[in-house]
């Protein structure tokens, strides 16, 4: 077992049988369960109730696989891709107004006023051509998002973020430069490594420049990242089950 995983949340009915009725059923509880979860953690880490936003990661699950999670009366919702966003939450909208929708994977200059247009919240903003970019089509959008720096605190070649050596800066020129409203932070921790410091860390920077908002935990660490003071918890495969990637 990878030390990611060990003495994390674990659910024995996280995973249902796949037909309509009892998958919808499923995807309910599994979302009940989390929320109780959560609020479990918040209690333990002594902090308010409520203060923890659930962040329901519906990539690459299809619209109706979403929508047992709306009609429970979540809104919160994570995606990767600007273009599968696209192709899915317009028609989910029609019928949920009132979802605010985060994107949470890495974003391209070149879609950057796609993105702007869909989403609320962005918690990528890793780099000085993306953030000119999204200021660029909120001005032409007259649109106001929400924006998290998203920092690669494991130093990771092939995962996205800003480094830590170069984050305070980043921070100072997207708001003193673009005045950009940079809300919070954002990490991903490397898989096989205790997550713990990273969130420490992430905290350690947000503090220093001000922010109190933190992007971070997932399905099986979201209980440590509370305890380190996550604002925001990103759960995916522990509400809509195992995703089918493919090959």
């Amino acid at each position: 077992m990878s030390k990611r995983l060990e003495g994390h949340i674990t659910n024995p009915i996280v995973f249902w049988p796949d037909c309509i009725l009892v998958r919808k059923m499923g995807i309910k509880k599994q979302l009940e369960f989390v929320k109780q979860e959560i609020a479990k953690c918040e209690r333990e880490a002594g902090r308010h109730a409520g203060d923890v936003s659930l962040i329901a990661v519906s990539k690459t699950f299809e619209a109706d696989h979403i929508r047992p999670a709306l009609e429970a009366g979540h809104r919160v919702y994570g995606e990767n891709r600007v273009q599968e966003a696209k192709g899915k939450w317009p028609e989910l909208q029609r019928d949920f107004a009132d979802v605010e929708l985060h994107l949470i994977g890495p974003l391209q200059s070149n879609k950057a006023k796609e993105a702007v247009a869909l989403f609320d919240v962005i918690h990528t903003v890793d780099r000085p051509k993306i953030a000119r970019a999204i200021r660029l089509e909120m001005e032409k959008q007259n649109k106001q998002l929400q924006l998290f720096v998203q920092i690669n605190t494991g130093n990771e070649p092939q995962k996205a973020g800003i480094l830590e050596e170069e984050v305070d800066d980043f921070i100072a020129f997207c708001r003193d430069d673009l005045s950009l409203p940079i809300k919070g932070l954002m990490c991903i921790p490397p898989f096989d490594e205790d997550p713990d410091p990273h969130f420490v860390t992430l905290a350690d920077i947000a503090k220093r420049n001000g922010l109190d908002q933190l992007s971070m935990g997932m399905s099986g660490d979201y209980d440590k990242a509370i305890a380190k003071g996550a604002s925001h918890v990103r759960v995916g495969s522990a509400i809509f089950g195992k995703r089918d990637y493919p090959l």
